[in-house]
């Protein structure tokens, strides 16, 4: 366990540690007074939840994600990806309806949300696919798009739901990892073509179909520009609310637990919208730190995926790299009206027991490629001096 400690990437972790610890603390500070008024719960009710989620995950990193080869992933990922696509797919059948989409089941207290964990899964798939064709000599532009037109299928169960927040997600990270890849980049031209081609018979579909794309209310979403104009709608309501939470914090904030926007002024003030609750709290100086670390954490992922030693390596790095810099982006230019708005948490600071495992057994897996980049550039280097 020492060695395996060694080759971490110490800065991250701490990162991790930090960030977690603060999400813990603003939590309770911001879902304590909607626990009681809204849930019928204890004040503590969410924060107990979160804690148990971060050991749990922390626990199976450090016990299993850490110890785990990432060439083992071969013999998970095509059952996890029928799993995946079962559990979707029941979804629009079985699904708990929650804010008009039906994205979790129901188990006793908890509830699961299937594409949290498409995310993850999707990106060892490509690592795990893409690795196996690099290695093909039959390989062409067509077989490469093959797992392209998996998580496609994915992402389309998903806007089903309808959750197109992390359905655009998803077509993110597919899209930047496919056009990350050698082989891709050596055919761009042909990849284009193609390309070009798919948008036009999906145009023409979508131009002669009766279906409907958007409804009146998600339509609704993009008009984000000025909320505190439409305060009275509900396009308006939660982000001009959000606005006042920040304004009100200033440099400095007014104190831990003192925000009043938590007040039921902001309904997701412990998920989606827990950013300007720490503003408001600890001030626009704390806020600016956290998106620096997020920057640092960021940097260092992206680090470990360009000193991978294989493209299974730097796809798992450079997946999780794209995976939180969606969920970043998203919810904090969201939240500040620079986009429209889709309910999609902070990585480690927002409440939320799916993304938030998800996310720290992810990052434990950079870890892991980490420890192997260190590995295997050891046994050159060793290789070398014996030859």
């Amino acid at each position: 366990m020492k060695s395996i400690f060694s080759k971490m990437d110490i800065w991250l972790l701490i990162l991790m540690i930090i960030y977690s610890i603060v999400g813990l603390i603003m939590i309770f500070s911001s879902s304590s007074v909607s626990t009681v008024l809204r849930y019928n719960v204890p004040q503590y009710h969410f924060f107990i939840r979160q804690a148990i989620f971060l050991l749990g995950a922390f626990i199976i990193g450090f016990l299993i994600v850490i110890r785990f080869p990432t060439s083992k992933y071969k013999y998970l990922t095509p059952i996890a990806i029928v799993v995946i696509i079962v559990a979707l797919g029941g979804l629009l059948l079985y699904g708990q309806l929650t804010n008009n989409a039906r994205s979790w089941y129901s188990i006793g207290p908890l509830a699961l949300q299937p594409s949290e964990f498409a995310k993850s899964i999707i990106i060892v798939f490509l690592a795990v696919a893409y690795s196996k064709l690099e290695k093909s000599k039959t390989a062409t532009i067509y077989t490469f798009l093959i797992p392209v037109a998996i998580c496609l299928g994915i992402a389309v169960l998903i806007a089903m739901q309808p959750d197109f927040g992390t359905a655009l997600i998803i077509c993110g990270i597919v899209f930047f990892v496919f056009i990350s890849i050698p082989y891709v980049k050596k055919n761009i031209i042909k990849v284009l073509k193609i390309g070009a081609v798919c948008v036009v018979v999906a145009v023409l579909a979508l131009l002669y179909s009766d279906a409907e794309i958007l409804n009146s209310r998600q339509m609704q979403r993009f008009e984000f520009r000025n909320p505190c104009e439409r305060y009275q709608e509900d396009t308006g309501y939660q982000v001009c609310n959000g606005f006042i939470a920040i304004h009100n914090g200033g440099l400095f904030g007014v104190g831990l637990g003192n925000s009043s926007q938590k007040y039921l002024y902001l309904p997701e003030s412990h998920t989606d919208f827990i950013f300007p609750i720490i503003v408001e709290e600890l001030g626009l100086i704390v806020g600016v730190l956290l998106i620096v670390g997020y920057m640092i954490m960021l940097w260092r992922i992206l680090l470990i995926a360009r000193q991978a030693e294989n493209l299974r390596l730097s796809i798992l790095a450079y997946g999780v790299f794209l995976y939180l810099l969606f969920h970043i982006l998203i919810n904090l230019l969201g939240i500040l009206a620079l986009i429209p708005l889709t309910g999609v948490p902070l990585p480690l600071l927002s409440y939320g027991g799916s993304f938030t495992i998800n996310v720290v057994i992810m990052l434990f897996v950079v870890q892991r490629v980490n420890i192997e980049n260190k590995t295997i550039k050891t046994k050159r280097e060793m290789a070398s001096i014996t030859n």
